[in-house]
């Protein structure tokens, strides 16, 4: 290891706690659409607000996968925290690792709904790594780095969804 070079557990350690990022996101209409379209869903809640009323939302509801896709329809850089952070402790780790090869993997997704995520709602979200460790597997070194974004409706503050992430790196 050269002079001063962490290890790759010291890095790590180093990243739980670290934030993976601020965002506002407004939640539109034709990328929910488009996303149950995607996923397949028929269901008229996605497309018809009268039909989505009829079901018990006040707007038509996001499908609830969508908070993994939602920063990419929706997320427009003027209206983006100015405290956001830059880097990614993420990256600081699986750089290095993705340099050397190997595959990277996409685990689990997780998502715990406090209300949905409907149409017309204005979203903020601020992540963080919440765990990351090394296991061996069949003579591979897999790397898991476990994040958590919790979103919460701009308005009022309250919780909406809470998604965790987890990367693997298979050497």
């Amino acid at each position: 290891m050269a002079d001063g070079a962490a290890s790759q557990e010291d890095v790590l350690k180093g990243i739980i706690g670290q934030p993976t990022g601020k965002a506002k996101v407004m939640v539109e209409r034709g990328p929910v659409t488009h996303f149950a379209d995607a996923v397949l869903s028929t269901s008229p809640i996605y497309r018809n607000p009268n039909a989505a009323k009829a079901a018990g939302f006040d707007a038509i509801p996001a499908p609830l996968t969508w908070p993994f896709a939602m920063e990419f329809a929706g997320k427009w850089e003027e209206i983006q925290p100015a405290d956001a952070p830059t880097g990614s402790p993420l990256m600081a780790a699986m750089g290095p690792l993705m340099a050397k090869g190997g595959l990277i993997l996409h685990g689990e997704q997780e998502f715990i709904y406090h209300r949905p995520v409907q149409v017309g709602d204005v979203l903020v979200s601020e992540g963080k790594i919440t765990d990351a460790y090394q296991k061996e597997s069949k003579g591979k070194t897999m790397t898991f780095i476990v994040s958590e974004t919790n979103w919460s409706d701009d308005k009022t503050g309250e919780p909406v969804v809470t998604a965790r992430f987890n990367l693997i790196h298979r050497s």
